[in-house]
This record gives C-alpha cells, sequence and structure tokens, in this order.
C-alpha cells in the first residue's frame, strides 16, 4: 500500500477531534468507517506497511475473495473520506495520554515523525504485527509467495504441491495436518523441535513424512520460487512450497506511554495486547483491534473487530457528551 495514496501528514486538523486511529489497515479502517458514519472527526494515520502486502491476494473475505491487499484498501480509504474522515500517511512515534478536560473526558496527544502532532479524545490502536521467521538461509525472500503460514490464506493457491512444513514448535503440529488437507505430499522438518511418539504415529497415519535432519536452507528455483530444503547432509528435498509458523509481535513501537497490557502467547509464538469487550483495554479511552489484539485474525474478522471497536468507542462518547451537556 503506497503511502501517496494518504494525504500528506501537512493537512492535520488544528482542534481535538474525535478519535485518532493508528494504522490505516482493516481493522484501522473499519473503525474510522463507523466513527465517520456517526459524525464523529476522525483521522487515520497509516504507515503504508501492511502485513499482507506480498500477498497476491485477500481469501476467505465473502464478496471480496481474491481482491488484492492494496485494492481492499485503497477502497476503505475512499470510503471513510466520503463520510468525512480523514486518512494520512505518517508514522505515529509516540501516543500518550495528556491533561484529561475540566469534566475528566481523557484526551491523547499523537505524535508523528515528522513532528506533525495530533490531539483526540479517543485511540483506536490498530497497528497490526510483525512475522518473525526462523532464522533459515533462504527462507526470507519467498515469503508471502513460495513460502506461507496460513492454510486458510493460502491453502487453496498451493492446493497439490509439494508442501514441506518447517517446524517451530507444538503449534507446527496442528499446521501440517490442516495442510496434510490440501495436498497428498507433505514432509515435516522437526528442525530440533519435540515430535512425541502420538503425533509421529498421527503423522504416519495421514501419509507424512517426517524429517529429522537439521535443515541448513531453503533453496530457490532457476525460474522462480522454491526447489526445496537443503539438509545438513546435504540431500535436497524437493518442496514447491513451505508453511512455517511465526514469531507474532505486536507493533507498537512508540506506543509505550499508553502503557497497553502484554500476553504472551503459548509455546514461545509471541505477544499480543490484551483487550477486553469491543476492543476495550484497562487504559481508559484506548480500544485496540485487529491483530495485535488477535494475532489469528484474517482480514474479515479484523475489519468486523474494528467496526465493534468504533461503534464502541462513539458510545462511549455519546456518553461523555451527555454528562457533559448535564453538567
Amino acid at each position: 500500500m503506497p503511502a501517496t495514496s494518504s494525504t500528506p501528514t501537512g493537512e492535520l486538523p488544528d482542534e481535538t477531534v474525535d478519535a485518532v486511529v493508528i494504522g490505516g489497515g482493516a481493522a484501522g479502517l473499519n473503525g474510522a468507517l463507523m466513527l465517520a458514519r456517526s459524525r464523529r472527526s476522525v483521522v487515520v494515520i497509516d504507515g503504508g506497511t501492511p502485513r499482507n502486502a506480498p500477498a497476491e491476494g485477500v481469501h476467505g473475505l465473502l464478496g471480496l475473495d481474491g481482491t488484492p491487499p492494496a485494492e481492499l484498501l485503497e477502497r476503505g480509504r475512499a470510503e471513510v473520506r466520503g463520510y468525512g474522515g480523514t486518512v494520512l500517511s505518517g508514522e505515529v512515534i509516540k501516543a500518550a495520554p495528556a491533561e484529561p478536560s475540566a469534566d475528566g473526558d481523557p484526551r491523547f496527544t499523537v505524535t508523528l515523525a515528522d513532528g506533525a502532532t495530533l490531539h483526540a479524545r479517543r485511540l483506536l490502536v490498530a497497528t497490526g504485527l510483525r512475522d518473525v521467521l526462523p532464522d533459515v538461509p533462504g527462507l526470507a525472500e519467498h515469503w508471502g509467495h513460495s513460502v506461507v503460514h496460513c492454510p486458510y490464506c493460502h491453502g487453496w493457491e498451493v492446493r497439490d504441491e509439494p508442501i514441506g512444513v518447517l517446524a517451530t514448535g507444538p503449534m507446527s503440529v496442528h499446521q501440517a495436518l490442516l495442510f496434510r488437507q490440501l495436498t497428498d505430499d507433505l514432509v515435516y522438518f522437526t528442525r530440533g523441535t519435540a515430535l512425541d511418539d502420538d503425533a509421529r504415529a498421527r503423522f504416519a497415519a495421514r501419509g507424512i513424512r517426517v524429517v529429522d535432519t537439521p535443515v541448513a536452507q531453503v533453496v530457490a528455483a532457476d525460474g522462480g520460487g522454491i526447489a526445496g530444503v537443503r539438509l545438513d547432509d546435504g540431500q535436497l528435498v524437493a518442496r514447491r512450497v513451505l508453511a512455517v509458523a511465526t514469531t507474532v509481535l505486536p507493533r507498537i513501537e512508540g506506543l509505550e506511554d499508553l502503557g497497553l497490557p502484554l500476553q504472551d502467547l503459548p509455546n514461545g509464538m509471541g505477544r499480543h495486547v490484551v483487550t477486553g469487550m469491543a476492543g476495550t483495554t484497562e487504559v481508559p479511552g484506548v480500544w485496540v483491534a485487529g491483530n495485535t489484539a488477535d494475532p489469528s485474525a484474517q482480514v474479515g474478522a479484523s475489519a468486523a473487530a474494528g467496526a465493534l471497536a468504533g461503534a464502541h468507542i462513539n458510545a462511549d462518547l455519546v456518553n461523555a457528551d451527555t454528562t457533559a451537556a448535564l453538567a
């Protein structure tokens, strides 16, 4: 998603806006859409680096299956602007609580990399996450194409191919069984991870070959994509697709002053921000939606979470406005 597709940061509003949305992906834009349709002043800060940028299409999204990610986001930005919302290109380097209003309504200051600042009553954090791949030579350059992670995002596109699963931990066993649904030719590379007798028996029953020899590198094919996996003993195991579970880390650099609660995922799979109903957090005035809170959410689920958070933020603002009017 090119940064030039959003409004330059020089056009920031001077007044305190109802909400600033940090992150211009599916969750952030759908949250902004709900707020803008409720006649709220909302500004989306779009960093221009969506997680699904390498993918050719969004899948599992009813009515929009196969839509290129950049096209989907461009439509979303246009819709938000159509209801009076603002979408800006920029990088948030700091977001912090500010002095609340006289009646105790929360306030926040958001600072961008170019020095511009925004003031907001509420924040929706929808910055997504970062995938950290295992340190296997030759792996990273094929990420999002011949190297995939999600059978629901990419499975149909790689069906019937020779697929390899590069194990990273216990969840890789489940990942392998899911990909076995898509191909009869599946190899599981343990890479030093534990694989108990029960898992080996289940793999054998489903015709999944297990390779315990350490992996040396991923070998590129001459015509593009990958040719296979080179083992430490020199053997090349031919594969056209590799599935790997990444370590996921929320993109919350610059948001430390908000004090968002973090929690480790099981089995060393990464971290996420802890949220309650509709993306609420223990920080008054701050909501979180999308992969930042739910690493397993696909585009549709992330958009739905953003919409729910946006509606919840509007309801909270309605209550605050009513309280202020009574006073």
